[in-house]
């Protein structure tokens, strides 16, 4: 239990190594929260959007309901709203990292590029055509943007449960939210590792679980918060490669070389089911 709590705060600290670093960059710092400013307001309008129109919604999907008793037609119907609000987090803070992973895609491997060298070792940059990278990057964020969807729909689904689903729907919403969060966030260091795929990066994660939650959730609740999240996303993006490097003991690599790094366990070798073998 220890070294469960030990990891997860070993997570949290890979967050505040990000917002250290930058800082002592503000211009960097601010260069990298202009992309997630403009999506903030984007997703703020939607989400006030919304929440004016949550009793409407609710309303509309529990017709059923009308003529019960104002008890129960209040518990269910205030269950449901927890999970539409709990849900639609969970989605755009997903598709939040997406879009501002993609709108500012450049600064994001400059802050990354960063934090390698600030740390030595840098494995280099991935030799890739642009075309190549950016199919890859359009299809992986389609595959996770499909599984906040199916997280969503789950986190609904248990909102109907009176009392129970008003506070597991929002658990379950910022655990496996935070985890797809996560996903998003290591691309840039793992590829820089010619680690490419979705299943390569789970694999590392489920390596160190909790410390992945430990960045993950904290991250997750902070991206929620209008603004803030502005100036916690480059931080994020940062933290990123602490963690990753956590995760992945990595040898330097030179730019342009493949093969996969050593896993955590390895003794030098490729990491199964490295490259070569299924992408997502």
């Amino acid at each position: 239990m220890a070294n469960h709590v030990r990891e997860f705060f070993g997570g949290v600290g890979t967050l505040l190594r990000g917002f250290t670093l930058l800082l002592r960059r503000p211009r960097l710092f601010m260069l990298a929260a202009l992309p997630a400013l403009i999506t903030s307001l984007l997703f703020l309008a939607l989400f006030v959007l919304l929440v004016v129109n949550l009793t409407d919604i609710v309303g509309w999907a529990t017709p059923f309901a009308d003529g019960w008793d104002p008890v129960w037609r209040g518990l269910v119907r205030g269950a449901l709203s927890v999970a539409v609000l709990a849900g639609s987090f969970l989605l755009m803070v997903v598709a939040f990292t997406t879009v501002t992973l993609t709108l500012g895609g450049p600064v994001y491997d400059k802050v990354t590029e960063l934090v390698e060298k600030e740390l030595g070792d840098d494995p280099g940059e991935l030799d890739e055509s642009l075309m190549a990278s950016v199919w890859r990057s359009i299809r992986q964020s389609l595959v996770i943007v499909a599984m906040s969807l199916l997280v969503t729909v789950a986190v609904f689904a248990i909102g109907f449960v009176p009392l129970a689903g008003q506070v597991v729907g929002p658990v379950l919403a910022a655990l496996l939210g935070g985890w797809l969060l996560a996903i998003e966030l290591l691309t840039s260091a793992f590829d820089r590792r010619r680690l490419l795929t979705i299943r390569e990066r789970r694999r590392h994660m489920g390596t160190r679980r909790m410390r992945v939650l430990g960045f993950a959730v904290p991250t997750y609740f902070l991206l929620a918060i209008p603004f803030l999240a502005v100036l916690v996303f480059p931080a994020a993006v940062a933290g990123a490669v602490f963690l990753t490097r956590d995760l992945v003991p990595a040898t330097p690599h030179q730019p342009g070389r493949g093969g996969a790094v050593p896993g955590p366990n390895a003794s030098g070798g490729p990491v199964p089911g490295g490259p070569g073998g299924p992408r997502a």
